[in-house]
């Protein structure tokens, strides 16, 4: 569906947070021509009867993990059939541009739990602007809006090792960044768990978020810890902003294990406190409790040194093993937050070698009872025979602390999907209709006009996207059309590729990529490049 098209009689959620008011809007060459509170003539345009529904600016996924799948699977049903119609790309340090020839090789093959190594693309790019480009030439379904991420952009310079970086590469590194920022990135991703980038101090943090401040960007950490060393955490990432004068996005914004049960109070004292003193500030979570991520993750640092070959290697060693089970099961290992493991909290997701297939949806603890071999012999063995590919679940969250933090006024929707894998977690599928049919309307956590301003307006705001995450005229037609009281996530972790009920229409640039329910073939997407990302 192209061209003018008059959504008539849809309760209309502008993004300012007010009460909804139902009315018509106005669609023309890809922007909102016009919204009226009543009816708009408009004689001979399309019309579509939007009675009983909810019009609101499309959900941006601030936390995505589809920086291949934009590229090879045009239908992209999983984020635009819940309505999301922007992806923040480039998370938790590691992505694939902007990426030296041995930087890509590597990144192939340490990436491949999270976005598996697809058909049809070669992933690596030199620059952000080329990885850009891509997305621009080969059509997507959503936009993408990318960051730079530090562990790549480490890779690049100092390698894999765990050592400090030299002045000069630190020097380097800054002219990296500096270059991806101009390339249009809208800030700066760290994976602070995962190797190269864990191996950065926070001097070195600093530096490179100088960088980005300077063009108006923001830094996206994935901290050191969400678990005994979580607050510290979050205090270091503090300590960068306030230093580096950086604006600051705390990404998958929890706190986990039972060390931080009913803890989430302790982290939003924090965020207010930063705000007040003020740095600029936001936040995004998942609606669900566990947690998902690669299981060679868990290993600790040093282990993970030297790139994926040097871990299969040291991994065949039984000294390395032994050290590794007593850091994972004793004292916790800074990969797995400082927490000892608990072996029937980690859940396999996906494998990367078909052979492996039974283990998907089976614990370690599991597992390790079956064979009658310990958890952590198991565990070294799945990381060897899948080449370090196997997605994980960590049953780890807290209800209690997933809702005090998504009423702070701080947060934005961001699903941390991962898209590839046996039963991967359903929060690629389910986010955004989950925070409206549980959280909203089944449990009265948010009222609706606040959640879309958590879901488009705010994170707009952060991106510095004037041109969208409302709805008025003028503004650029991304769109979801949603039934309030049907709306609801489907996707399960037994079936988690369910596309989510009550979401009949979506638009992106007034195309429709979703028309009653059903994907259309419409690519409108495009990358986005940022201008100067710096939210009122």
């Amino acid at each position: 569906m192209t061209g003018r098209l008059l959504i008539r009689g849809a309760r209309i959620l502008d993004g300012s947070g007010r009460p909804g008011r139902t009315g018509d809007v106005l669609l023309a060459a890809g922007r909102i021509e016009r919204v009226a509170a009543g009816r708009i003539d408009a004689p001979g345009t399309r019309a579509l009867d939007a009675v009983g529904l909810a019009l609101a600016p499309g959900f941006i996924d601030m936390h995505a993990h589809s920086d291949l799948a934009v590229l090879t699977d045009p239908a992209h049903l999983a984020k635009v059939g819940q309505g999301v119609t922007t992806e923040v790309v480039g998370q938790d340090g590691l992505s694939y541009a902007p990426a030296t020839a041995a930087a890509a090789e590597v990144l192939r093959e340490q990436l491949a739990g999270w976005n598996g190594i697809p058909d049809g693309v070669e992933p690596g790019w030199p620059t952000i602007a080329g990885y850009l480009a891509e997305v621009d030439r080969r059509g997507t379904a959503t936009n993408v809006a990318a960051l730079v991420p530090q562990g790549t952009v480490r890779l690049d310079v100092v390698g894999a090792d765990y050592r400090p970086a030299a002045p000069a590469e630190v020097a380097a590194m800054r002219a990296i960044v500096e270059r991806g920022m101009r390339d249009g990135a809208f800030g700066m991703s760290s994976g602070l768990t995962y190797a190269p980038g864990m191996y950065a101090d926070t001097d070195e943090l600093v530096a490179l978020c100088e960088i980005v401040a300077r063009h108006g960007g923001f830094y996206a950490p994935h901290q050191r810890s969400y678990g005994s060393g979580a607050l510290a955490a979050y205090a270091e990432m503090v300590e960068v902003a306030t230093r580096s004068g950086c604006a600051l996005h705390l990404t998958h914004a929890t706190m986990n294990f039972a060390v931080n049960r009913g803890r989430a109070a302790e982290l939003l004292a924090l965020v207010d406190d930063a705000i007040a003193r003020g740095i600029d500030l936001t936040v995004d979570s998942y609606p669900y409790l566990p947690g998902s991520t690669t299981l060679a993750a868990l290993l600790p640092g040093w282990a993970s040194a030297g790139g994926p070959d040097a871990v299969l290697a040291r991994l065949a060693d039984r000294a390395a093993r032994r050290r590794i089970a007593h850091e994972l099961e004793v004292t916790g290992s800074d990969g797995c937050h400082g927490v000892p493991v608990e072996w029937r909290t980690i859940e396999i997701a996906g494998v990367r070698n078909a052979a492996l297939a039974d283990r998907v949806g089976r614990t370690v603890d599991e597992l390790a009872l079956a064979e009658h071999r310990p958890p952590a012999e198991v565990y070294v063995e799945l990381l060897i025979a899948d080449r370090l590919g196997t997605s994980i679940l960590q049953h780890v969250g807290d209800e209690d602390n997933v809702r005090a933090i998504m009423r702070h006024p701080a947060h934005t929707g961001g699903s941390d999907g991962i898209l590839v894998g046996g039963k991967p977690h359903p929060r690629a599928w389910g986010t955004f209709a989950r925070y409206l049919g549980r959280y909203v309307r089944e449990e009265g956590v948010l009222t609706l006009e606040d959640a879309i301003v958590h879901l488009s307006a705010r994170p707009a705001a952060r991106l510095g996207l004037a041109d969208r995450g409302r709805i008025a005229a003028g503004l650029v037609a991304d769109l979801v059309l949603f039934d309030p009281d049907a709306v609801a996530d489907r996707a399960t972790f037994d079936e988690p590729r369910l596309q989510p009920a009550g979401i009949p229409w979506v638009f992106v640039a007034g195309e429709a990529v979703v028309a009653d329910g059903v994907r259309t073939e419409a690519v409108p997407g495009r990358a986005l490049r940022s201008t100067a990302c710096a939210p009122s």
